[in-house]
């Protein structure tokens, strides 16, 4: 074992001796991202998927040939704009709940929610029941954006602003390897099992996950009673719609929602080249669940590297703008490289660069800022910001790759350096105005 090796593990030994909740959070984010990413190579087949009538159910596939469209050419766009009305029709209903409701009883209704629907998609795809495959793609689309959401405002309860810079490296590395341990144990088990129990799988890393939220809710109210804070055990109150209004409101919410939607520009640009190309090579449903498999084991594993290596030094010694700006960065040289060689295996590499970077910089900075911010903002604004407005730029640029598409894969990689640039000024003005905000929320009591 080498002498670096020793450090990083006498430093996560020194962060969970000072830090109690950190293991528990450890196996909160591992748990989640593992049963996530035992379904997620699913939900890539089922939008790759050449077989319409498995995807979509018979009367939405009789309704769009009967007035000449067809689903078949457009099946993504149809999905991405049917995720963003759901997501639409879901944030008044979320706002309700987290307005009207402790943390400890929304907090698990959430994950609740989730673990007797994948019960019901167990039933689903046991029968073969027609349309299934639309129905899970919008509902594992909208269960990762919540889910995951709520578990990053939830850190923000748990931990203050120094400790996220500490921690959330480590909490994202742990998340990594749960992000690998679901693809691997997909490619293993889907041929055996089949998909439709993969869903009792996932069920059961989501129990996981509701176990640890119980744990360390001591933890949330304990931090909140010793800084002066507003109670998560009470309800937070305000308007259905605060999330959104916030974001309206404040600068620095603003520039997240900006970087939000051209993050999301660069990465759907991405996702739409690889789908055509799934779609080709790729028709049967679990070779595809296979293949889509490989890519996030390869994405996770330069996830895994960069958490342990980088994460925790960049935000610990320099703060959030390295952790935001070099990959925005990083990305601008990708899709420039793009435009002059569209070649299929750049394409392949340059998103995982652009994953990998996402997860296991730009998010963890991102969510830092939480810690230094009123509770309203994290569970109504970052929420907001998580799901009606990644899912708007996700539903804008799945249609622009569309009318892009038929001029070439140069064309959209042209587009996408002026996309990848607006992504990097975005990045740049949160950080300037990141900085406006007080180092702690521990200083501002009437958080």
């Amino acid at each position: 074992m080498t002498t670096r090796t020793v450090t990083r593990l006498g430093r996560l030994q020194a962060a969970l001796r000072e830090s109690p909740p950190l293991l528990w959070s450890f196996l909160y984010f591992f748990s989640l991202l593992t049963g996530y990413y035992v379904l997620r190579p699913v939900r890539e087949a089922m939008g790759a998927s050449s077989d319409v009538t498995t995807l979509f159910p018979a009367a939405m596939v009789e309704f769009f040939a009967g007035h000449g469209i067809s689903l078949k050419d457009l099946q993504l766009q149809v999905l991405f704009t049917c995720t963003f009305l759901i997501m639409l029709a879901m944030q008044p209903l979320y706002g309700w709940v987290v307005s009207r409701w402790p943390r400890r009883v929304f907090l698990p209704a959430v994950y609740g929610f989730f673990i007797v629907t994948l019960l019901l998609f167990h039933q689903a795809f046991d029968a073969g029941m027609p349309g299934r495959g639309m129905a899970f793609f919008l509902w594992i689309t909208v269960f990762n954006l919540f889910a995951v959401a709520v578990f990053w405002s939830f850190m923000a309860d748990v931990f203050s602003n120094a400790e996220a810079r500490r921690c959330y490296g480590y909490i994202g590395a742990a998340g990594t390897f749960g992000a690998m341990l679901g693809p691997t144990l997909t490619r293993a088990l889907v041929e055996r099992v089949g998909i439709a129990n993969l869903m009792l799988v996932s069920a059961g890393f989501l129990l996981l996950c509701v176990v640890c939220l119980l744990r360390l809710r001591h933890y949330a109210v304990q931090r909140e009673v010793q800084g002066q804070l507003a109670s998560g055990e009470v309800p937070m109150g305000g308007a259905v719609w605060a999330g959104l209004k916030l974001v309206a409101s404040e600068p620095l919410l603003r520039w997240l929602a900006v970087l939000c939607v051209f993050g999301v520009g660069v990465g759907t640009l991405l996702y739409n080249e690889q789908a055509a190309i799934v779609r080709h090579f790729y028709p049967d449903p679990k070779a595809a669940t296979a293949y889509y498999a490989a890519i996030d084991l390869a994405v996770n594993a330069l996830t895994l590297v960069i958490q342990l290596l980088l994460t925790r030094a960049l935000l610990s010694r320099y703060g959030i703008a390295p952790a935001l700006l070099i990959p925005a960065f990083a990305i601008l040289l990708g899709y420039a490289a793009l435009a002059a060689s569209p070649l299929p295996l750049l394409v392949a590499v340059v998103q995982v660069l652009t994953r990998a970077s996402e997860f296991s910089l730009s998010k963890p900075a991102r969510e830092t800022i939480y810690t230094r911010v009123a509770r309203e903002w994290r569970y109504k604004a970052g929420a907001a910001i998580d799901t009606v407005i990644y899912r708007g730029g996700d539903l804008s640029f799945v249609w622009l790759h569309k009318l892009l598409s038929g001029f070439g894969s140069t064309a959209v990689f042209g587009v996408g350096v002026l996309v990848a640039g607006s992504f990097a000024f975005g990045a740049w003005k949160v950080v300037g105005e990141a900085k406006r905000l007080p180092a702690s929320r521990d200083q501002t009591p009437d958080a």
